[in-house]
C-alpha cells in the first residue's frame, strides 16, 4: 500500500502531487508569536501565497536544543509576547477558517497547506497527549514534529496522533546509522525531516559534500518523501536539492526576515518574496532535470 493510500493527510496528498510533477517541495518554518500571533497569521497567508507546500509553526520554548541564534532569539521575542501552544494551535484554526484567496500560480486554496506544529516535546506534555492531539487536529493541523522524542519513547505518542490523523514526523541525521534510520522512518509518517548537517540550525553558504550519501543511505532506510533542513537558505541550494531530496526545509533565513523587518507588512512581503525565489529555483532545477531550456 502507498504512503498516501495508508495516510490520506494534507502532507501525504501535497508529497503525492510534487512527486508526480517531479518538482522538489519547499517547506517553510517560523517561529510563531514572533512578534506576535496576529503576525504569525499574517505570515502563514504570506508564505502560503509565495508558494509554500508545507508550513511548520514552531511553539516557541524556553530550554531549546537543537535551535540556532536566529530561532532562539525568535523564541525568546514569542514567549515574551504570551505565544502559548494553545495560541498557536488557535493561529491554525484561524487559517482554516479563511475561506478566499489561492496559493502563487496554482488552484490550490490557502487554508489547504499542510502545517506542522513543531514543538520540543514539554509544552506538549503540560497540556496533555490526548488534549493537544484533539485540539491540533480540531485545528485543521496535519502533522507533528517533536524535536526530542525518540523513537523508543514514542508509541503512546504516535499512537494518540494517529488516532486523530496527525502525521508524526521524526528527525534523522548524519550521525544515525543505517539501522537508527530505519528505526526512525518506521516511526514516522507525512515525511521524514532529515538533518543536513550536525550542530544547531542558522543558514549556511554552502550544503555538507557528504549530503547526497547521507540522502542514499535514508532513500533505503523509507518510502516517504524526505526533507532536508538546517542550513537550507538560497536558491542555489535548492537547485542543487531537487535532484536528491523531495523537499527543501527553509527556517533560520525566514525568522532572519522577520527579525530584520521594519515592520510586520515588511516581513510578510519579504517573506512571500523569499519562498517565490526559491520555488523559482525549485521548478528551474526540474525544467532543466526535463532538458527544457
Amino acid at each position: 500500500m502507498s504512503v498516501v493510500a495508508a495516510n490520506s493527510t494534507r502532507i501525504s496528498k501535497r508529497f503525492a502531487e510534487l512527486r508526480a510533477s517531479g518538482e522538489l517541495g519547499i517547506v517553510a518554518y517560523i517561529t510563531a508569536g514572533d512578534p506576535s500571533l496576529d503576525a504569525t497569521l499574517r505570515f502563514v497567508l504570506a508564505l502560503a501565497s509565495g508558494g509554500a507546500d508545507v508550513i511548520e509553526l514552531g511553539v516557541p520554548f524556553s530550554d531549546p536544543l537543537a535551535d540556532g541564534p536566529t530561532i532562539q532569539r525568535a523564541s525568546e521575542r514569542a514567549l515574551k509576547s504570551g505565544t502559548t501552544l494553545a495560541g498557536v494551535i488557535d493561529v491554525v484554526r484561524r487559517v482554516r477558517q479563511l475561506k478566499s484567496g489561492f496559493v502563487s500560480n496554482e488552484l490550490r486554496p490557502l487554508n489547504e497547506v499542510p502545517i506542522v506544529l513543531f514543538s520540543y516535546y514539554n509544552p506538549i506534555l503540560q497540556m496533555g497527549l490526548e488534549k493537544f492531539a484533539s485540539a491540533a487536529a480540531g485545528a485543521g493541523a496535519d502533522g507533528v514534529l517533536a524535536t526530542d522524542m525518540t523513537p523508543e519513547e514514542s508509541e503512546d505518542y504516535r499512537d494518540v496522533l494517529a488516532a486523530h490523523h496527525l502525521d508524526t514526523i521524526f528527525l534523522g541525521a548524519p550521525t544515525s546509522t543505517d539501522e537508527r534510520l530505519a528505526k526512525i522512518a518506521a516511526c514516522s509518517s507525512g515525511f521524514l525531516y532529515l538533518i543536513s548537517r550536525t550542530g544547531v540550525t542558522g543558514a549556511k553558504d554552502a550544503l555538507p559534500d557528504d549530503l547526497p550519501a547521507l540522502l542514499r543511505r535514508a532513500r533505503k532506510a523509507t518510502q516517504l518523501p524526505i526533507a532536508v533542513g538546517f542550513g537550507i537558505s538560497l536558491p542555489g541550494h535548492v537547485s542543487v536539492l531537487g535532484g536528491l531530496a523531495d523537499a527543501a526545509v527553509i527556517g533560520s533565513a525566514l525568522v532572519s526576515e522577520i527579525e530584520n523587518a521594519k515592520s510586520v507588512d515588511a516581513a510578510a512581503a519579504a517573506l512571500g518574496d523569499r519562498i517565490r525565489a526559491l520555488k523559482d529555483a525549485a521548478r528551474h532545477g526540474l525544467s532543466r532535470r526535463e532538458g527544457a531550456p
